[in-house]
């Protein structure tokens, strides 16, 4: 049984708010600070839908071990 597939946690070392545009960095091996610009225009564009899909992701998502 081979473990070497990637899963999708929130960073606890790169965090801003709960951790979840570093762990989507981690993820997708992208620099979160693109991730954390794409989110802030993601807001813009959605007329605040994105926070609360951003605070139900940070609930899902687990955090790092």
């Amino acid at each position: 049984m081979n473990n070497d597939f990637k899963k999708l946690t929130r960073s606890r070392t790169n965090r801003m708010l709960c951790g979840v545009c570093g762990g989507l960095g981690e993820y997708l091996n992208v620099d979160p600070t693109v991730i954390r610009i794409l989110w802030i225009l993601f807001i813009f564009f959605s007329f605040g839908m994105a926070v609360l899909i951003y605070f139900i992701a940070a609930v899902v998502m687990p955090d790092t071990e």
